[in-house]
């Protein structure tokens, strides 16, 4: 059994994800991660800052975690905290996140680059009750807000998106066929795609909506933002 859990960087849902994982106790454990951004999550390695649309948009991220009371990427590490607990393997299914937005950048139309510029910088004045009707716009119709971020930002949803849901569907594919019961822990914007790239394979969805919603059992009370 494949098991997709939607996340969002910015939100405070550690406990639910231990809760999932621990309930399901799976042979693998798939974060949406590369091995650079996992151990700097782990070690808690301070991210650069800079002036490009791309370090502003990490600055956002930043901001819209701390006013849910958490660190960008809790909840990945919450996943791994749960699967060290329960000695699941723990596989990192993205690419390398540098390369990755290199090449979006490179590829990127000067209109593009001027739209994600002007985005990045709206970003750093949003605040979590934008944040929250964005969410809830997302909820309502997903295939409608990913169609408008094709139109705007064509590139970033092919490389961003699209290439990613292969490549990891694949990785996803590959780790069940060969271990068992796997719980992916994927950004939500990726779990549509990530069903289709997974069709004819037994997949169960909990989605972020149902993550935040979800208030965890006594045995997922333990604190997941811990500096390790």
């Amino acid at each position: 059994m494949i098991t997709l859990l939607g996340v969002g960087h910015v939100f405070d849902i550690g406990r639910s994800i231990r809760s999932e994982i621990l309930a399901r106790h799976p042979k693998v454990v798939a974060l949406e991660l590369d091995p650079i951004r996992y151990h700097a999550l782990r070690s808690r390695t301070p991210r650069a800052h800079g002036i490009s649309p791309l370090a502003l948009f990490a600055q956002f991220q930043i901001r819209i975690a701390r006013q849910y009371g958490v660190e960008v990427g809790d909840e990945m590490i919450a996943a791994a905290l749960a699967a060290e607990e329960i000695g699941s393997e723990i596989a990192l299914i993205d690419q390398d996140s540098r390369a990755i937005l290199r090449r979006v950048w490179q590829d990127m139309s000067l209109r593009e680059r001027v739209r994600l510029l002007v985005s990045a910088i709206g970003g750093l004045f949003t605040r979590k009750e934008r944040v929250e009707a964005e969410l809830q716009r997302f909820y309502r119709d997903e295939p409608a807000f990913l169609q408008e971020f094709a139109r705007e930002l064509p590139t970033a949803k092919r490389i961003l998106i699209d290439e990613r849901d292969a490549a990891m569907g694949r990785s996803i594919r590959q780790l069940a066929e060969s271990k068992g019961d796997v719980v992916a822990v994927v950004g939500e914007g990726h779990v549509d795609g990530l069903v289709q790239q997974l069709a004819g394979a037994p997949v169960q969805v909990v989605h972020l909506e149902t993550l935040r919603s979800t208030v965890p059992g006594p045995n997922a009370s333990a604190s997941v933002s811990v500096q390790l």
